[in-house]
């Protein structure tokens, strides 16, 4: 299988919504994401997205279908995210399962206070006590 790893224009946006549908129904904003796939014959097979706040920038969307797991997708749509995003800072709400592999990429944990506040608002749900929701802060600091 021929496999590409690139950004998606914002006329593909429609192709991660597609395979987020596996992944609580993600919709894209073309305004303030980026987001990066791995395309297997033309098939995107793994996504991730970078997203714009007024005060940071956040990665979520790492997401491979269930079908495609095990063969490394997600790390390289990851690396190619953070060669295009990573000369900034970025912050994520990983998995408890996840922390790991983040860190393998250069990420670390941090207190929730940490994260700024338009970033850690998406969780506000968890109201102070996100491993509780399974969801660690981490971050990336700029290269």
């Amino acid at each position: 299988m021929a496999e590409m790893i690139r950004e998606l224009t914002k006329d593909e946006f429609y192709l991660a919504e597609k395979i987020w549908q596996e992944y609580r129904g993600q919709r894209a904003d073309s305004s303030k994401e980026r987001i990066f796939g791995v395309f297997l014959d033309n098939d995107l097979v793994a996504t991730s997205r970078c997203t714009r706040h007024l005060d940071g920038l956040e990665m979520d969307c790492v997401f491979t279908p269930e079908r495609y797991r095990g063969g490394g997708y997600g790390r390289k749509s990851v690396q190619a995210l953070l060669d295009a995003c990573g000369n900034e800072t970025i912050y994520i709400h990983s998995t408890l399962p996840l922390i790991a592999f983040y860190t393998s990429l250069g990420f670390e944990r941090i207190p929730e206070r940490g994260m700024p506040q338009t970033i850690r608002d998406r969780f506000i749900f968890c109201f102070g006590e996100m491993e509780g929701c399974n969801a660690i802060p981490m971050v990336r600091k700029e290269r």
